[in-house]
């Protein structure tokens, strides 16, 4: 389950064709995606839109990733992607996730991803106030 602590932002969407593998099982690497979803859902609904934090000359390169898949998801499932920040620090962040069939719960895969804050020259550098604002609230 997701934490009751924090914030956890539900991305929800339909398995796509493409993302199967030819018994209609969701490929390993098409979770990696829905996790980027999950994380970017979770920007938005903070006010923290990526592609804005982008637009100002910033970044937050993935230095670390973690997936645990427990169950396969199907062609046709709807997931439900939670995402939440599990820990911040001064120049790196750590998302968590879990994705789960959004109707039965059934849990398809847990993980985690670590990211560091970047300028657009990829110096590292602390995260600017207003986004640890954003992710802290």
């Amino acid at each position: 389950m997701p934490p009751t602590d924090r914030f956890v932002s539900t991305a929800e969407f339909y398995v796509r064709y493409a993302e199967t593998d030819a018994q209609q099982i969701v490929h390993h690497a098409s979770y990696i995606v829905w996790l980027e979803e999950a994380r970017s859902h979770y920007s938005r609904a903070r006010n923290a839109d990526y592609a804005d934090f982008e637009r100002s000359g910033f970044g937050l390169s993935v230095v670390e990733l973690h997936a645990r898949y427990i169950a396969p998801a199907h062609y046709g499932d709807l997931i439900a992607a939670h995402c939440w920040v599990d820990e911040l620090r001064s120049r790196a962040l750590t998302f968590g996730y879990e994705v789960a069939h959004a109707q039965t719960g059934v849990l398809f895969a847990t993980g985690q991803s670590r990211h560091v804050c970047v300028t657009r020259e990829g110096h590292l550098i602390t995260l600017p106030a207003e986004l640890r604002r954003a992710l802290a609230e």
